[in-house]
């Protein structure tokens, strides 16, 4: 079989280029990634901005990258989202380096195309207090911020750190010989301690603690270390008063309301994509059979602004009583919002690879949850990477058998004794799995993983919602009145919003407008009018009489959508 030239130079680049991305990227600190960032902006100074939007509790700045051309914010925008929470300092990496191969192969059409069209808003890294910890010369998975907070409500602060014990710059587990213990070694690999069950006749004979020492005697150990509050646990949605690491209220962190901010100022973002722990990529999201009444009402209704301006009129669509209760919560992702995120979800394995799908992550006050159900916007996430854990199964146990099938060197630190002050007549041994190793690949593997979600976001970028103007008519109907007709398309695969969105007062309604020439009048129809919000290759009819000759020009759309502007010769 001959195999066309073009195809072979082409499959010959790519896999040259990946070979490269895998042989230089490495996990890189703050201060690393801020430097790579602002040099992408001084090497591509058409396309690429870099923003400082505030300083997080540990002085670390909180930046978002914009890529696109001409007038960025005025068109569908999608935001990229990295460090959701700290420990998962790989999406840092993928966050910024879909940058870098963005802007890398901006020259190309595909590209060109896409930036024309679309504009990307990078954060690489949001919760930077706590990701840092991989960087520090104490390693342990830190998911807090700097923010000095009294955790255990003694009055005292970051008072009962993590101690490295064996002297290996990482923490990790101790283990506690004590017939009364409720732990045991795991049947799936000796090296991991689990939870005894009882209902299997299984009998604990280990303590398990996190590495350290109590420090204030209160008999718990390191629950009041440096920091903080957990930025996946600060945003609105969900939130959890008085929960551990959630912060004195929702949004209390700068760098969680920097982000709201932004994004809330940026009505033309219409999706999210975050990396950290929640996941609707491997496995998407299912509807409730209950959906919540305000999807039955028309776009804008409840508003407070526009009720009763002629909209709804013989739509047949019902409305609840105003003497009824109202269900307006949305607590499940909608019917036709699933429909997308299947879609976007086969996508992913079909571009990534990716088999199965990750542990789900519940934790209130998260950011992909916040995005979709009180942004209003399209929301994703994903760990990136992950591997495969049967259910009913120790995660830890799976993650060394995947280690050694796949030779990943050393993720486990022997179990070794030492002499802990508060067990002086008990054997207490150090030992565990590695920080961070749970959660990110090794950095040999990221080349391939940047490479494949680089091509998975843009295919799905070039999805975004798109109007056009189809069968445009202009009928004469005598005595100088013409009825001038169109369709409204989206020819996208998204819709033109979220139907999470159809009630959020953060999210822009389309419309459409008649702007009649000199000595032309509209007799019927309104000169601008709200638009339903349109599923991915639906259409809308749109209908006016005109008096008197000449050109009238229509514009329809939204800054989420992107206008369109057609001009129509009336004689």
């Amino acid at each position: 079989m001959k195999i066309p030239l073009r195809k072979l130079i082409l499959s010959f680049l790519a896999i040259t280029f990946a070979a490269q991305v895998s042989a230089q990227v490495q996990y890189r600190n703050h201060t690393a990634l801020l430097q790579r960032a602002e040099a992408l902006s001084k090497e591509y100074p058409a396309l690429c901005s870099v923003k400082s939007l505030v300083k997080t509790a540990g002085n670390r700045d909180i930046v978002v990258i914009t890529i696109g051309s001409g007038e960025k914010d005025l068109k569908p925008g999608i935001a990229v989202i990295g460090g959701t929470e700290g420990n998962y300092i790989a999406g840092r990496e993928l966050s910024l380096g879909f940058t870098e191969n963005l802007l890398k192969e901006s020259g190309s059409n595909e590209i060109k195309e896409l930036l024309g069209s679309v504009t990307f808003y990078i954060f690489p890294d949001i919760s930077p207090d706590a990701s840092e910890q991989y960087f520090s010369a104490l390693k342990y998975d830190r998911v807090v911020n700097s923010r000095q907070t009294d955790n255990d409500r003694d009055f005292q602060i970051d008072e009962d750190p993590y101690e490295d014990l064996n002297g290996d710059g990482m923490i990790t587990m101790i283990r506690v010989t004590d017939p009364a213990g409720n732990w045991t070694e795991s049947s799936e690999d000796k090296r991991v301690m689990v939870p005894a069950d009882l209902s299997k006749g299984q009998k604990g004979s280990y303590f398990v603690y996190p590495e350290g020492t109590d420090n204030d005697k209160d008999g718990k150990f390191n629950e009041d270390g440096q920091g903080g509050v957990n930025t996946n646990r600060n945003f609105t949605y969900n939130y959890e008063e008085h929960g551990l690491n959630t912060g004195y209220h929702a949004m209390s962190e700068p760098e969680t309301k920097a982000v709201a901010d932004f994004l809330f100022d940026h009505f033309n973002i219409y999706m999210t994509i975050a990396f950290g722990p929640q996941d609707n990529l491997g496995q998407p999201l299912k509807a409730s059979d209950k959906q919540p009444d305000f999807l039955l009402q028309e776009p804008g209704m409840g508003r407070g602004m526009g009720m009763g301006m002629g909209m709804g009129m013989g739509t047949g669509m019902s409305r609840p009583s105003s003497r009824e209760p109202s269900d307006r919560r949305l607590t499940a992702i909608t019917k036709n919002d699933e429909i997308i995120n299947r879609l976007v979800s086969e996508k992913y394995h079909e571009i990534t690879g990716a088999k199965g799908n990750p542990q789900t992550v519940q934790s209130p006050g998260n950011f992909m949850d916040w995005a979709y159900f009180h942004y209003g916007r399209y929301s994703f996430s994903t760990p990136g990477w992950w591997y495969p854990v049967d259910k009913g199964k120790s995660i830890e146990a799976a993650f060394l058998s995947f280690a050694e099938k796949n030779k990943i060197p050393d993720p486990f630190i022997p179990w070794s004794e030492i002499k802990h002050p508060d067990f002086p007549d008990k054997m207490t041994e150090v030992g565990g799995i590695k920080p961070f190793a749970l959660v990110n690949p090794p950095a040999d593997t990221l080349g391939a993983l940047i490479l494949s979600h680089y091509r998975f976001i843009t295919a799905i970028a070039a999805m975004h919602p798109e109007l056009e103007f189809l069968d445009p008519k202009v009928e004469n109907t005598g005595e100088n009145i013409f009825r001038v007709t169109v369709k409204v398309h989206n020819k996208g695969l998204f819709a033109t919003m979220a139907e999470a969105g159809v009630m959020n007062q953060w999210t822009r309604l389309m419309s459409i407008s008649v702007d009649p020439g000199k000595g032309q009048t509209i007799i019927s129809g309104q000169k601008i009018q709200r638009m339903k919000r349109l599923e991915g290759g639906g259409s809308a009819e749109y209908s006016w009489l005109v008096s008197g000759k000449g050109s009238v020009t229509i514009n329809a759309g939204a800054i989420n959508t992107g206008s369109i502007k057609t001009t129509l010769e009336l004689k």
